[in-house]
């Protein structure tokens, strides 16, 4: 064994250095102290927050785990799919039509019964885009936001797109009957080819519609745990959030409905004067100004936003009411017979939207000042730290002991 010379010689007793931190490492307030073994025994300095994550790589993530699970990714799946095969079949009946009219003919018989008539079978093409293209839409803002009450309502929406379907096969065959009586359609083999496609519509949105429902049960399974941990288990806040998920998504189905009665009515029938058309017209965006301030004035809790969005409601039920009675008045239902069937079963379905949409947004009124707004409001990053704390208590590292030692 090695022996060190006395003090008395000219070499030193040996020392033991403390190291010191580097220039460029933060000190931790003890020697051996190391960051990644930091318990209360060590204080460590204070770690910088976590970034905020943007919309943008939010909306990202959550896609990316849409298409990771299973039953989020079978329900996006069948909505594109049956919105490509009906948009298909559709636009192949608008072609064959375009191809059998007599644009000559049309244009020395035009008449405004006859304009009316040609106007049809674009208009439902035009309403069938939209439709097919908002519930996609709609559907991957539900799986992201993982909303089980719009889910549900994404069902009812594709059974309503079914009854608007089925009218559409007469709707489309007294048009093209009247047009063959004046020339402007010759023979029959435009409506022969046609009908088939019209037919298989509403079969295709009706496997759709069964599709839809039971992939729905599977999600609502599959959500439930992500509502608990974003609410809790107090139950009467479970029931304050499930309100305020069915007002905003009862929102969101609104604007597509008066949307699509507004274009039939601007398109086939037109206003009895110019400047009905142009109210009409600037409804459009007046309407999304008026979602928009009710889904904003609701999580803000701002109660006088609340009581004027509901008088525009009563406004906007009042409207509905006296166009369902005027496409059934004597004076003016010439006016409205090309597209009267898909017109009341639009003004029906908004109409009962409207009454939902308002008792709703008093339920969620009165539920203000309960302690959801600080659910809603909280930043995005606060609400998965039950997710964080979980996975750091499943990585947690063994306790290193308060006394050093040197070996």
């Amino acid at each position: 064994m090695a022996s060190y010379p006395s003090s008395q010689g000219n070499i030193p007793p040996p020392q033991f250095p403390m190291p010191s931190p580097q220039p460029d490492q933060p000190s931790y307030g003890y020697p051996f102290a190391d960051p990644a073994h930091s318990t209360s025994d060590f204080p460590v300095a204070d770690a910088a927050p976590p970034p905020k994550r943007s919309k943008w790589r939010h909306f990202v993530k959550g896609t990316q785990e849409m298409i990771k699970k299973r039953w989020p990714r079978y329900f996006f799946l069948t909505a594109v799919c049956q919105g490509i095969i009906c948009i298909a079949f559709e636009s192949y009946t608008f072609g064959r039509f375009n191809a059998g009219v007599d644009e000559e003919t049309a244009k020395l018989k035009q008449t405004a019964d006859v304009d009316a008539q040609l106007k049809t079978i674009p208009t439902f093409l035009s309403l069938f885009m939209l439709g097919f293209l908002y519930e996609v839409v709609l559907t991957w803002d539900a799986l992201i936001a993982k909303n089980t009450i719009q889910v549900i309502g994404l069902v009812i929406s594709n059974l309503a797109l079914l009854i608007y379907t089925s009218i559409q096969i007469s709707d489309i065959g007294i048009a093209i009957d009247k047009l063959r009586d004046v020339n402007i359609i010759r023979g029959f083999d435009t409506w022969w080819s046609v009908h088939p496609m019209l037919v298989a519509i509403p079969c295709i949105l009706a496997v759709g519609t069964i599709s839809f429902a039971l992939i729905a049960w599977k999600l609502y399974q599959e959500f439930a745990w992500d509502i608990l941990k974003h609410i809790g288990a107090d139950y009467r806040m479970k029931k304050r959030f499930l309100h305020y998920q069915i007002y905003i998504a009862l929102l969101k189905f609104d604007f597509f409905f008066f949307i699509g009665f507004t274009v039939q009515f601007l398109v086939v029938v037109g206003g009895s004067s110019t400047v009905e058309t142009a109210l009409t017209a600037a409804a459009i965006p007046v309407t999304m100004g008026i979602l928009l301030a009710a889904a904003w004035f609701t999580k803000k809790e701002f109660k006088p936003g609340v009581y004027g969005i509901v008088a525009l409601y009563l406004g906007g039920l009042a409207y509905f009411i006296f166009k369902l009675a005027r496409i059934y008045d004597p004076g003016h239902a010439e006016a409205y017979r090309p597209v009267a069937k898909s017109l009341s079963a639009f003004a029906v379905l908004t109409i009962i939207l409207i009454v939902c949409t308002i008792v709703n947004a008093l339920v969620c009124m009165f539920n203000f000042g309960h302690g959801l707004k600080q659910h809603l409001n909280a930043p995005r990053q606060e609400l998965d730290k039950d997710q964080v704390s979980y996975s750091l208590n499943d990585v947690k590292q063994p306790q290193i002991p308060s006394r050093m030692t040197i070996d």
